[in-house]
């Protein structure tokens, strides 16, 4: 339920941040010359900020290194491109990212430190303890769904999904065995 709030308010916050973006930025359009060095003047690029329209080497190379009939010249040597970005797209792709990293690293930090506790709290130290020789035979939680189907505390949700889990797990270590001891790759 918490979760369901979080992505709600996650998407509410994308949306109103890519309305806000609508209108363009000086910094998303510009336009790029890249003029080669031409007779004692070297190469150089410049960039000014200017519409489609004007996106060309009279408009955008300033200072002018050349002068009078020269500047013709120069200019036809020039490459201009016009460029647009949309900066609203990348803030919210960067923001989601970040929330995706920090949602997984919750869970990492969920599955190192709280759930062996939880684990501990709930089987009791003594099945975790695995004696060495069968250490790869049997898993630490084999029997949790047993403890668990006798425990009248959790709610029945918990016990679908404990029960998914060690099932998985058991086709896990059945996969295993089948692939390093009896060298058969399952299909």
């Amino acid at each position: 339920m918490k979760s369901v709030f979080v992505v709600e308010v996650l998407c509410v916050f994308c949306f109103v941040l890519l309305s806000q973006v609508t209108a363009k930025n000086s910094e998303d359009i510009r336009c790029k010359c890249i003029c080669p060095p031409y007779r004692d003047i070297e190469g150089q690029i410049y960039k000014q900020n200017v519409s489609l329209k004007d996106c060309n080497c009279l408009h955008v190379v300033e200072p002018m290194p050349v002068d009078g009939k020269d500047v013709e010249a120069y200019c036809l040597r020039c490459e201009c491109k016009y460029e647009e970005r949309s900066s609203g797209t990348i803030k919210v792709t960067i923001i989601m990212y970040l929330s995706i990293l920090g949602l997984l690293l919750l869970y990492m930090v969920y599955l190192t430190l709280l759930e062996p506790m939880l684990k501990r709290r709930l089987f009791g130290h003594s099945q975790l303890i695995q004696s060495d020789d069968d250490v790869g035979d049997q898993q630490p939680f084999a029997n949790a769904h047993n403890v668990l189907s006798r425990s009248h505390s959790r709610p029945n949700m918990l016990n679908k999904v404990e029960h998914a889990q060690q099932r998985w797990r058991r086709q896990v270590q059945e996969q295993r065995k089948s692939v390093f001891d009896r060298h058969v790759v399952l299909s």
